[in-house]
């Protein structure tokens, strides 16, 4: 008999754009962190506190504007900004979750139609892959803030018929870190797709991410994959 657990949370969090237009994005990334309410990880938070605060850094991590210094990373230097990422991926790689990223390369599609269709099919394919897992739990708790509507519709669409899962779109992005672990398996998961297939990098990534970095993201977080 399977040990009902109390709790599933699932973290997504996208980057790219559904547009086909000049400026648009090349890759559209979608995320999903998976953690069980019973593994604590209190002190994988005091890890990364301790971490961020030698960086003298407190607030949301948003890896897209750390990496292109912009936003709230506008004047920080890029050592400070550097240990911001490190923190928050090595807090990644120690607490306890699964992660799972689905990557649509828009190169090979032409329009918003085909893309969506696109993403429908691989996150469909990731739910139904982890079917039974989700199963073993009283509540499943989505959190997604539909940043982007045609993902929230799939999103929704998809677990519509799952009467364990609840979707919320309301949270603090803040507070909820493991939230931003989605967000930065969002950028770092384009740059692994562009090194694996030979895409360039943008003048920001590559000052910001040696070979040696990529290849040790690779390895680092391989056991962690859905």
């Amino acid at each position: 008999m399977i040990e009902i657990k109390r709790r599933l949370n699932i973290f997504i969090d996208e980057s790219g754009d559904f547009g086909f237009v000049d400026g648009s994005s090349e890759l559209y990334g979608v995320s999903f962190t998976l953690h069980e309410s019973a593994d604590s990880i209190t002190n994988d938070l005091e890890y990364l506190n301790t971490r961020l605060k030698k960086a003298n850094y407190d607030g949301m991590i948003h890896l897209a504007d750390l990496v292109a210094k912009r936003g709230d990373y506008s004047y920080f230097k890029l050592e400070q900004r550097k240990d911001i990422f490190w923190s928050i991926f090595y807090f990644s790689k120690r607490v306890k979750v699964k992660i799972h990223t689905v990557i649509i390369d828009k190169r090979f599609k032409n329009n918003k139609a085909q893309l969506n269709r696109e993403l429908a099919l691989e996150i469909s394919k990731f739910f139904n892959s982890i079917n039974d897992y989700m199963n073993e739990f009283e509540k499943v708790v989505v959190y997604y803030d539909n940043g982007q509507e045609a993902l929230g519709s799939i999103i929704d669409t998809l677990l519509i018929t799952k009467n364990n899962v609840e979707h919320r779109i309301e949270f603090n992005h803040k507070e909820k870190r493991l939230f931003q672990v989605s967000d930065m398996l969002t950028f770092v998961d384009k740059i692994v797709y562009k090194h694996n297939n030979n895409m360039p990098l943008t003048k920001a990534e590559k000052y910001f991410f040696s070979v040696k970095d990529i290849l040790g993201i690779i390895r680092q977080l391989k056991n962690k994959r859905l």
